[in-house]
């Protein structure tokens, strides 16, 4: 099997490995906290953390997929993989959202009914090294995610985050249920899964550009037509386009060279603007340069 030398793939396969570790672990302490400290809150988290694990088991299997080099099935790669393992990310999110926010809703309304038991002390230490370690992994995840230029690392932080967020709700509804609230917890849910619903639409919609050739940003347009004007030869710059392919970037550009120039000379000064771009912006994929005779 070929893989194509797809930029920041070490990078991310190795925060996936390391985040992959941490929530194990985050796991089975979340889960032993909440049953010693009877927090039901807590041993939910638990199952939240250890839902982390198959994200990121997600994330590494679209990695891999989309490293896959051309066939004859698929002639321009498999980079559109990784688009899809972020649209299944962000299913996974926002189902995520959506439990929390029911399960919060489900509490306020059986309030008067069953009165939870006051979690000990325990329970309410572990969701504060909860928040502390899911927050940093969202942040060292999330930068590794924009160094590698990942959608669906980027997807992977923000489930992080929403591991963040549901530990804020229990500690907010441990702290509550032992000062005489236990309200607080459920109510908490409720805005912890609007927070999440967000970031999985955010999530979605940037899958969807990616697997609709959406145009890079226009700072990135810029920066590729004030290197290509730089080129020597080139007399004007008629035409920039790009289009996004997963995680990788296609460019179509048009110049206009000297029309007395042989074949030779301007195929050469369409070389040096297709190296360029390529050496310049490693997300580029393929660089497509067409030369126009100066009228």
């Amino acid at each position: 099997m070929q893989h194509s030398n797809q930029p920041g793939y070490s990078l991310a396969m190795e925060v996936s490995r390391q985040s992959i570790g941490v929530n194990l672990l985050l796991s089975l302490g979340k889960l032993a906290a909440g049953v010693a400290g009877h927090s039901a809150a807590m041993v939910s988290d638990a199952v939240h953390s250890a839902s982390d694990v198959f994200s990121t088991l997600i994330v590494m299997a679209g990695l891999h997929l989309s490293r896959k080099g051309a066939d004859s099935d698929h002639e321009y790669g498999h980079e559109r993989l990784e688009s899809v393992a972020a649209l299944l990310l962000a299913a996974v999110l926002a189902v995520t959202g959506g439990m929390i926010g029911l399960s919060g809703a489900q509490q306020i309304a059986g309030a008067d009914l069953q009165p939870p038991p006051v979690p000990g002390m325990m329970a309410l230490w572990a969701a504060v090294i909860s928040i502390a370690v899911k927050e940093g992994m969202f942040r060292y995840t999330r930068s590794a995610a924009r160094r590698s230029g990942s959608s669906a690392l980027m997807a992977d932080a923000w489930h992080h985050r929403s591991d963040a967020l549901s530990s804020v709700g229990s500690l907010i509804g441990i702290a509550g249920a032992r000062l005489g609230f236990p309200v607080l917890d459920p109510a908490a849910s409720l805005v912890i899964c609007l927070f999440i619903l967000k970031a999985a639409l955010d999530i979605f919609l940037t899958a969807v550009n990616q697997m609709t050739d959406h145009a890079a940003s226009p700072q990135l347009e810029a920066e590729m037509a004030a290197l290509v004007s730089q080129v020597e030869g080139v007399a004007r710059l008629d035409l920039l386009k790009t289009r996004q392919f997963g995680s990788r970037v296609y460019v179509d550009i048009e110049i206009s060279a000297d029309g007395a120039l042989s074949l030779t000379a301007a195929h050469q000064i369409a070389q040096q603007v297709h190296d360029r771009i390529e050496a310049q912006f490693p997300a580029v994929k393929h660089c497509m340069v067409h030369v126009n005779p100066l009228g």
